[in-house]
């Protein structure tokens, strides 16, 4: 236990002065079961930890102090759903090179089909209007993590731009290969449908024509996990192969959150090029919660507050206090859980970014539905968000955060 102690100091570094690691540690972890277990076997779990320490200078201007744990670019998961953040900056930023009169977030987007493999999309019941648009689809993957959102977007940006974008803003460990929740072929997903915009009296405004690649993305290094797996409900004994399956890695998804909640701090070719209309558009529905949402409107007994806010409140279905904000997104699959946050508490003027994955699949099976994720995976991100809250809730900082454009009401 002693060495798990010091791990966790010095990896983490959770304590910031001399005088607090002299301190017995062991009690404070106590209080983190679930905490200790997953960082006490890395290998098992696989977890991976980036959290940012944020202090603010004279001009209100965030200085980063980046601390790791276990981190590792080069070590394959899945990054599930994680990916559709990126894919939904992009989105806007299409949106805004195209600079065609009419077009905007709000503008009827009709998706068509011109293959067996592709499905066309005229309406969306959940939309006010009933009918879909680049705005309603983000909204979607923001709020509950929509895959068909994800996928329409996919279809109008295409491959090519999706990872040239990503390679050009420095996200360097970051390989965008298929459709969500959409089993096709990798052929298949290089092909894209096309897509019309169109204006309230149906006249067409921009019109893309069924498109492809002939580039192949593939992820570095074939990876595969597991040890059995699934596939068209037949077992296969094996590992299962993520070549197409896509990558994020953590510090890419770390990167995306601050790009966006702090664009200042990057170089301008690292960021998202948005408009302020398109950047508060996206914190806003970032930290939304499900219920505060009309249009979508999803039942809160499913989607309840922490659906998808893990750090500190991903073990409970209790509704989370109004002055905290999480502007995050995560990933959930294969046992695989994953969030990247900027955490907010308005209240006491607390503010930090962390994002994790931990690994939970005893029995190394893929696909077949069994995974700790409610023993360990959420309380482990639970814990993990309450201790980290709990030591920038007492650090003292010279010059408190001015919080005030992160305060959203619905």
């Amino acid at each position: 236990m002693r060495n798990l102690t010091y791990l966790l100091i010095s990896l983490l570094c959770l304590s910031a002065c001399k005088e607090q690691e002299k301190q017995p540690f062991q009690d404070g972890l106590a209080n983190y079961p679930v905490m200790r277990q997953v960082m006490g076997d890395v290998d098992k779990y696989q977890v991976q930890i980036l959290f940012t320490r944020i202090d603010r200078n004279e001009h209100g201007n965030p200085l980063f102090q980046d601390i790791s744990f276990n981190l590792d670019d080069e070590r394959y998961f899945y990054p599930a759903s994680t990916v559709k953040l990126p894919i939904a900056l992009l989105a806007l930023e299409w949106l805004e090179e195209q600079d065609v009169e009419g077009l905007t977030l709000e503008t009827t987007m009709l998706t068509d089909s011109v293959r067996p493999s592709q499905i066309p999309a005229y309406l969306d019941s959940t939309a006010e209007n009933g009918l879909p648009s680049i705005g309603h689809y983000i909204k979607k993957i923001l709020l509950v993590s929509d895959n068909d959102a994800a996928n329409r977007l996919y279809e109008l940006l295409g491959l090519n731009y999706i990872n040239g974008k990503l390679r050009e803003k420095g996200l360097d460990h970051t390989v965008i290969t298929q459709r969500l929740s959409f089993p096709i072929s990798p052929e298949e997903n290089r092909q894209f449908n096309p897509v019309r915009f169109v204006d309230k009296a149906g006249e067409v405004i921009l019109e893309l024509p069924a498109r492809h690649t002939d580039s192949i993305y593939i992820v570095p290094g074939e990876p595969k996990l597991g040890k059995a797996h699934y596939r068209n409900d037949s077992l296969y004994q094996g590992a299962m192969d993520f070549s197409f399956k896509s990558k994020f890695a953590l510090s890419d998804l770390h990167g995306v959150v601050q790009r966006i909640v702090f664009p200042q701090a990057f170089f301008e070719n690292e960021r998202f090029n948005l408009s302020s209309e398109h950047r508060e558009f996206i914190l806003k529905y970032m930290c939304m919660l499900p219920g505060e949402s009309d249009y979508p409107r999803y039942d809160t007994t499913e989607y309840y507050d922490s659906y998808s806010k893990f750090f500190k409140f991903g073990a409970s279905k209790k509704p989370i206090p109004k002055h905290f904000r999480i502007f995050n997104k995560t990933g959930w699959s294969y046992g695989y859980l994953i969030d990247g946050s900027y955490f907010v508490d308005l209240e006491n003027r607390v503010e930090f970014f962390v994002s994790a994955v931990v690994y939970t699949n005893e029995n190394q099976t893929l696909n077949d539905g069994v995974y700790e994720t409610e023993e360990i995976a959420k309380p482990f991100f639970a814990e993990l968000g309450e201790y980290l809250y709990q030591l920038e809730l007492k650090r003292e900082k010279q010059i408190p955060a001015d919080l005030s454009g992160f305060k959203f009401e619905y």
